[in-house]
């Protein structure tokens, strides 16, 4: 019997998942509550309009943000795509936006993709997807150009960088009618959704918005 309690325990514990930030498998979560609770979510409104299309930023990127990211985009933590998902649709909620949005994930270079194995915003949008029983598109918006980490340019570096990155899949592309969502997770000038708004709004898309995780700074 005490033997059989032994492994029933360090199965449990070889099984059970870890919150990633503090790592307590008190409550089987990949964010527990407690680091839940540090998360600092912004208020359900538009953080900025781009090209006449509104954007939703659901925290700031800072502490647990962060590192969620940072596990999730270059620790090839997959799982991650759960807590990430589950965010974005706790604040998407509050919007109680009344559109039957087609969810599109911001594409990676096929190169970018090879490197990490996944594109970190694809499996998002799917998990996003589940919980908000909205329809995915993950292959009409298409990464042409491979570029370079915008995190690690000035803004002028950041325009020039991602011009002309993006493409339409028109074999995967939806009714022009259609409402929009591209999701992301994190922006600060809102240079790369700029780019992906106005090439889809110079392709007969108008009615377009997007929602990122985080951003580093509250725009003005």
């Amino acid at each position: 019997m005490i033997k059989i309690k032994f492994l029933e325990k360090l199965l449990s514990l070889i099984y059970s998942r870890k919150c990633f930030y503090c790592s307590s498998v008190k409550e089987d979560k990949f964010l527990c509550s407690k680091c839940y609770r540090k998360v600092h979510f912004l208020p359900p409104s538009v953080l900025k309009e781009i090209s006449g299309s509104k954007v939703y930023a659901c925290t700031l990127y800072d502490d647990v943000i962060k590192q969620l990211v940072k596990d999730f985009k270059y620790k090839r933590k997959k799982y991650l795509a759960e807590v990430q998902a589950q965010i974005m649709f706790e604040f998407y909620k509050q919007l109680n936006l009344k559109k039957d949005f087609l969810v599109l994930p911001v594409p990676v270079h096929k190169n970018r993709k090879r490197e990490r194995g996944y594109n970190h915003m694809d499996l998002t949008a799917r998990e996003f997807s589940y919980l908000s029983k909205l329809k995915c598109n993950n292959e009409f918006l298409i990464r042409v150009k491979d570029t370079n980490k915008q995190f690690k340019l000035h803004k002028t570096e950041r325009i020039k960088n991602i011009k002309d990155a993006f493409g339409i899949n028109f074999y995967k592309a939806p009714d022009k009618n259609t409402p929009l969502l591209i999701i992301d997770d994190i922006t600060a000038a809102g240079i790369t959704l700029e780019e992906i708004i106005k090439l889809l709004k110079k392709n007969g898309y108008k009615n377009i918005s997007a929602l990122v995780l985080s951003t580093p700074d509250i725009w003005n």
